[in-house]
């Protein structure tokens, strides 16, 4: 039976979301977890290579492609979290063991379910502090708790050395190969959407391009952040940055108008691409039309690209005068109504995994309170999915470990199987199937748990599994503590008031003013719209009975894109004399985006206002018709 013809919710389990298979990352992944725990094992010391092994698998997760200063980042955070973790974790247990673990993993549990909905960093820093903080207290290995958390340190530093030194050759770029590289795809993700304008693929591929400028902004963020020097090279990427943004605004709005272009308009973000790669100048461009306002902009755009392109000295002298930084979001979003559910949802599963594992096996219980913390994470897909994943890869992980050790004594195997499933770990995330994925954790994390010293471990892993499974299916349908249908409605209204704040901006600034404010505005409203398209996916492949009571959420996120499409289309054109609305319209309709926010966040008491006529201005007209097309959905 096609996949596609099951309900989404049986479906999802068995989906296979392939990726190009990072190579690098598959190298990486056999010399980090693998030679560091043979290298424990030949000087007599298994537990620091057993810890030093863990640090370098769980490094080996967050190992994805991007720049050198983003692996810093997406690895060393989590690998800093997960070292506190170990260390808190090893010392209360040192002075309060047994049961006394319940008060402690119900407060690591709440401050990583809050920590964890600050972002994907943020959301690996939680479930990899509270797992090393279960492991500390739990596993019994020897050692000082500021030797547990220095191995496991170790382990990860190792393998971000491997990050930072094995990479290919580069002929151009220096210190800054993988800025350029990300603002290279820009290029060429613009170059995309411009080819599929007046087609169905217009919109998927402004949501590609979105997501390309947003990785972008993080690289050169990233980069400023972690420098203290400026230098011309990175004032010149910085510059060509904010042609690419000017030339990624006139597209959208070209998206907008829906004509067909020709060809030669998608030809020259493709030059610029390539002349980002290669250091060559881009050649000559598309002559200019100045036919509508959009392609005006877009051709005037352009131009000033290939004038960022020419230069060979900077104008400016801070990246800070083209590029400005979003501020940061994680401590209003811990502190939400959802990061509140969300991290008593993580708190109870833990600590009711543990207090059934404490009371199964008072010796080796960390198990099922670390299959919890990762199995109550709703970025690894829906409840159910998720459930038959874990449980599945689990079983056929506990089946190839009991293979070799079935058939080899002694201890010499650990480390090859350490090894080649370390390789793996890249391969089976780049397939986005869960189950592989744990499968091949599950095969890492016994050779770990076998050179520790518990050989028995393996079979009562299915078992563990199992319970835990049982226990977050259960409290994930519980209604005071989960509810997918609030979790995509509080994504939804920040992504709302994103919008209302970039429409805002556009509506009441002056033509020309401000431009890089308007800038990150839209990036802001795009990244959280993109958030609650993930989630609103999520939610459609849960059980029925987990469902929202309103169907489908994808039209209210479509909708929502298309306000800050129309908003970025508009700010197009009244840069090129375009009428303006009223302050009454304009203040009608920011209101109006207000309202159904709060409504969505379960804020509002009453239904939001309706909307007047239509107002004039063709910007407001187009944003009043999604607003409409949002109320007619959600019944406001």
């Amino acid at each position: 039976m096609p996949l596609r013809s099951l309900p989404a919710w049986l479906a999802h389990p068995l989906r296979w979301q392939r990726a190009p298979v990072p190579w690098g990352a598959v190298v990486r992944g056999a010399l980090a977890a693998g030679p560091l725990l043979a290298a424990g094992i030949a000087l007599g010391n298994p537990a620091a290579g057993v810890l030093a092994g863990l640090g370098a698998m769980l490094a080996g997760i967050n190992d994805r492609p991007g720049t050198r200063r983003t692996g810093i980042v997406h690895v060393g955070l989590p690998a800093l979290a997960g070292a506190a973790g170990l260390l808190a974790g090893s010392a209360y247990a040192a002075v309060a063991g047994g049961w006394w673990a319940l008060p402690a993993l119900f407060v690591a549990g709440l401050v990583s379910g809050a920590v964890s909905v600050g972002g994907p960093v943020s959301s690996a820093a939680g479930v990899q502090g509270l797992v090393t903080t279960i492991i500390g207290m739990g596993m019994p290995l020897p050692g000082e708790p500021w030797f547990k958390a220095l191995c496991f340190l170790g382990g990860a530093a190792w393998l971000l050395v491997l990050r930072l030194v094995l990479r290919p050759p580069r002929p151009v770029g220096g210190s800054l190969d993988g800025e350029r590289e990300a603002l290279a795809v820009v290029f060429e993700a613009l170059s995309d959407a411009l080819a599929a304008v007046g087609g169905p693929g217009g919109v998927p591929a402004r949501r590609r391009l979105t997501a390309a400028m947003d990785r972008a902004d993080e690289a050169l963020r990233l980069h400023r952040l972690l420098r203290h020097k400026v230098t011309d090279e990175e004032l010149l990427l910085t510059e060509r940055y904010a042609a690419a943004t000017a030339l990624c605004e006139a597209g959208v709005a070209l998206l907008w108008e829906d004509r067909p272009l020709p060809p030669r308009v998608a030809e020259g973000p493709r030059r610029l691409a390539e002349a980002m790669r290669t250091g060559t100048p881009p050649g000559a461009l598309s002559a200019p039309e100045s036919s509508t306002a959009a392609r005006a902009a877009f051709d005037r755009a352009l131009l000033d690209a290939a004038v960022a392109f020419a230069r060979s000295e900077p104008e400016v002298s801070s990246p800070a005068e083209v590029m400005s930084v979003a501020p940061p979001t994680v401590r209003r979003r811990m502190l939400s109504v959802g990061g509140r559910r969300y991290a008593a949802r993580v708190a109870v599963c833990v600590t009711a995994s543990a207090a059934v594992a404490l009371a199964l096996r008072a010796d080796h219980w960390y198990w099922l309170p670390a299959t919890a913390a990762f199995l109550v994470k709703p970025d690894l897909g829906p409840l159910f999915s998720r459930v038959v994943n874990r449980f599945a890869g689990t079983a056929l992980g506990v089946l190839v470990f009991a293979v070799p050790a079935a058939l080899f004594g002694g201890d010499w195997w650990l480390p090859v199987l350490a090894g080649l499933a370390g390789a793996l770990v890249p391969m089976s995330v780049a397939s986005r199937n869960y189950a592989l994925q744990t499968a091949v954790v599950t095969a890492l994390v016994l050779s770990f748990v076998w050179a520790g010293g518990d050989t028995q471990a393996a079979g009562s892993r299915v078992t563990d599994t199992a319970i835990a499974c049982a226990i977050v299916l259960l409290v994930g349908h519980l209604p005071l503590l989960t509810n997918p249908a609030a979790r995509v409605g509080h994504r939804l209204a920040a992504a709302l008031r994103h919008t209302e704040d970039y429409l805002s901006h556009v509506l009441n600034s002056p033509p020309g003013e401000r431009a890089e404010e308007r800038m990150a505005l839209r990036r802001a409203a795009y990244r959280a719209l993109g958030e609650a398209r993930a989630a609103a996916e999520t939610v459609a492949a849960e059980l029925p009975a987990q469902r929202a009571r309103i169907a489908d959420w994808a039209p209210l996120v479509s909708a929502a894109e298309r306000i800050v499409d129309a908003a970025t289309a508009g700010a197009v054109r009244m840069e090129h004399g375009a009428p303006r609305p009223s302050e009454r319209e304009a203040r009608e309709v920011t209101e109006a985006i207000a309202a159904i926010a709060d409504a969505l966040d379960g804020r509002a008491t009453d239904p939001p206002p309706e909307l007047t006529a239509t107002p004039e201005c063709e910007t407001l007209a187009d944003v009043v018709a999604e607003l409409h097309r949002i109320r007619k959905v959600t019944r406001y």
